[in-house]
């Protein structure tokens, strides 16, 4: 089973080009660590929300952008042993200082539960962050698999949508404060890849047009109010 590492962080703006050569030097050595694929993405249509969104759930300030991004690996025994050399290997050193605050960085590991799509090269991403009763996984599983195939018609890469399995609690930010997560809930961190974003933006108009319909007989089975979102930019991607 695939694992994935999943990260959303405030960035300050004028450190784009810092956290990017931070981004490349860190993927060659999450690559030796076994990760299979690496994205980071810059954000680019992130709204705020009403309930929640990306800029509370890492306080971001109005000079910091949001980031989204991942890690994927063959299994969460490989992550597991990735995190463990990255906590004791000096080459670690190698990637410099983080060019943002690591303190209000949220992160966590999550189980695909469903991932459809041949994938290809993405150049932009739609990331998702929400909370599910638990005891809604396998409705959640089943309106995910049936919603995946509407954006995959209409020019999306891939569709994941990733359940919480190891996700820690943080002294500032976390990803259970993000969407307001109660107790029996679990936490989804999810993505859409497009190739671009006229070809989200397309999409998306008549995917939202036809959900409403959907949604009628095949309602979300959590709290859609919670649930935060924006549009993001891929600036750097490798796979093994």
């Amino acid at each position: 089973m695939a694992f994935i590492e999943g990260f959303v962080t405030a960035i300050p703006t004028a450190n784009r080009e810092s956290f990017l050569d931070h981004a490349r030097q860190a993927v060659r050595i999450f690559q030796r660590f076994g990760a299979s694929r690496i994205v980071d993405a810059w954000g680019d249509d992130v709204p705020k929300g009403v309930t929640t969104d990306f800029y509370r759930a890492v306080e971001a300030r109005d000079d910091e952008t949001i980031g989204f991004g991942w890690i994927e690996y063959a299994d969460r025994a490989t992550r597991d042993a990735a995190s463990e050399k990255m906590m004791n290997d000096p080459s670690m050193a190698e990637i410099g200082e983080m060019p943002f605050d690591g303190k209000r960085m949220i992160f966590g590991g999550f189980e695909p539960v469903v991932d459809q799509g041949d994938g290809g090269k993405a150049g932009y991403v739609e990331g998702f962050v929400g909370a599910v009763p638990t005891a809604n996984k396998e409705k959640f599983i089943g309106h995910a698999a049936e919603t995946a195939p509407l954006f995959l018609r209409e020019g999306a890469l891939r569709v994941v949508e990733g359940w919480a399995v190891d996700v820690p609690k943080g002294k500032v930010t976390d990803f259970y404060r993000a969407v307001k997560a109660t107790e029996g809930e679990t936490v989804f961190f999810s993505w859409i890849e497009w190739p671009d974003r006229a070809t989200r933006d397309a999409g998306q108009e008549k995917i939202f047009a036809e959900m409403q319909t959907h949604m009628k007989d095949n309602p979300m089975p959590f709290d859609g109010k919670r649930m935060i979102f924006g549009g993001f930019k891929v600036i750097n991607e490798a796979d093994a």
